[in-house]
């Protein structure tokens, strides 16, 4: 088994719907889940149908409420784009960016850390994340020119996350904050991405990150954020309650 980066007690997010269901997205858990790779094996396995013939083997010294800081592990990237701890930390919000017009900061030393686009002013766009008192979090207006991606070589406006508090940090709810923020200064320049997307032709990205449509149908409707966040409670209490059954660390 190995460590979780963001740890093993926060939980975040909707739940997917099994309509959703894609090659980003294939099993009804929540995009912060709070459980490391064994235990993930033993929910699929058990919960999901697997039926595979499975034995974790255990981690000696984790515990749960770790950072990856505290776990004294080397870090070591699984992709190009996820260079630090940092960049993991805010990855199951930014990423959503993907589903956007937005660039998430490919093609910068920052990915996912940075997040805009040529037609934001980035003053206006971190006044007014900072106006919403996220948890844990801050952000600086910034310009970057990425070298690759979305927006190659042109100038964007944008905003650098600061997590100061990781503990109080909600990356799923700052993403979609980011994203219905940019939505609402550049109403006619902000857009969805439009399919195909990872083998899926129909739906659209944004959709299939969330594992949902209802989270941008809220947005689009002007649906404040917290009222977002109230909406997949009771789904991720069943999900907290579905999770506890097959964990392996206290």
């Amino acid at each position: 088994d190995r460590p979780n980066p963001l740890g093993g007690t926060r939980l975040e997010g909707n739940v997917l719907d099994p309509r959703f269901t894609s090659f980003v997205g294939l099993c009804p858990i929540p995009v912060v889940h709070g459980m490391t790779m064994g235990e993930l094996a033993c929910l699929f396995n058990e919960r999901f149908g697997l039926g595979a013939r499975l034995r974790v083997v255990p981690m000696r010294g984790w515990r749960r409420a770790m950072s990856w800081e505290e776990t004294g592990l080397h870090w070591v990237a699984p992709s190009p784009n996820m260079p630090t701890p940092d960049t993991a930390r805010v990855y199951p919000g930014a990423c959503l960016l993907e589903g956007t017009n937005l660039s998430q900061g490919r093609g910068t030393t920052r990915p996912f850390e940075y997040a805009g686009a040529p037609f934001l002013d980035a003053h206006e766009w971190a006044d007014s994340l900072n106006r919403q008192h996220l948890p844990g979090v801050r952000f600086r207006p910034c310009y970057f020119e990425p070298t690759f991606q979305k927006y190659k070589g042109r100038l964007c406006g944008g905003v650098q996350w600061h997590v100061g508090d990781a503990a109080r940090f909600k990356p799923y709810l700052t993403g979609l904050a980011v994203i219905a923020t940019a939505r609402r200064l550049a109403p006619k320049r902000f857009a969805w991405r439009k399919p195909p997307y990872e083998f899926e032709r129909k739906k659209l990205p944004f959709d299939l990150l969330c594992g949902t449509d209802r989270i941008r149908r809220q947005i689009e409707a002007g649906r404040p954020l917290r009222a977002i966040e109230a909406s997949w409670q009771r789904e991720l209490a069943a999900f907290k309650r579905l999770r506890q059954r097959v964990l392996l660390y206290r």
